[in-house]
């Protein structure tokens, strides 16, 4: 049985997931674009999550707030989904998301999260920065980018210290995807096992 492999990068490249997990949201002004209320309500509910400390609590949040649609069809960019296999490969990246969280969570101790700015991009899409405040003293910039679906916001990539958690994704998945032969069905099986 075979695991997808953790590296150093993918630390750094998924950061921003696990920064995320705030200790504190800024509540939005009336006059704040509504993608700020989002991210204040996604904090909290991943903050609930982190608490836990349970992979089931964060794929809940994962679930509700992803847009894994998006993120799965860019992750696997250059391979095909096998016929009938999407939704099992999108619930897999989703357990992948929440797996690297609930591991990883407790080495970034996060003092606290607050959202700042939203703009809208030229394909619409809006774009919310955060900044993240560790315990131990570090702040980092975190940029979020939503997409709307289904008359919602939900999180589509997260930038964090010029890395992002889709590309860094891609690379893992192509990565092994290429050590099983191209067989994209191993990959939906490690996934789906995680």
């Amino acid at each position: 049985m075979s695991r997808i492999i953790f590296t150093r990068r993918t630390i750094l490249g998924f950061l921003p997931l696990v920064l995320a997990t705030p200790a504190f949201a800024v509540p939005a002004a009336a006059e704040e674009h509504p993608s700020v209320s989002f991210m204040n309500k996604l904090g909290e509910d991943l903050l609930h999550a982190h608490r836990l400390g349970t992979k089931s609590a964060l794929l809940r949040v994962v679930l509700r707030y992803a847009d894994l649609s998006s993120i799965a069809d860019q992750s696997i960019s250059g391979h095909d989904i096998p016929d009938g296999e999407e939704a099992h490969y999108q619930h897999g990246v989703a357990n992948f998301i929440a797996r690297y969280i609930a591991e990883n969570s407790r080495t970034y101790p996060v003092a606290k999260f607050e959202v700042g700015e939203a703009t809208v991009d030229k394909d619409k899409n809006v774009l919310v920065d955060s900044k993240v405040f560790m315990m131990a003293g570090q702040t980092y910039s975190v940029s979020w980018k939503l997409n709307w679906v289904g008359n919602t916001y939900k999180v589509a990539d997260a930038r964090f210290l010029g890395f992002s958690m889709v590309n860094q994704e891609r690379g893992i998945f192509s990565d092994y995807i290429s050590k099983n032969s191209g067989d994209v069905n191993a990959l939906i099986a490690a996934l789906m096992r995680q």
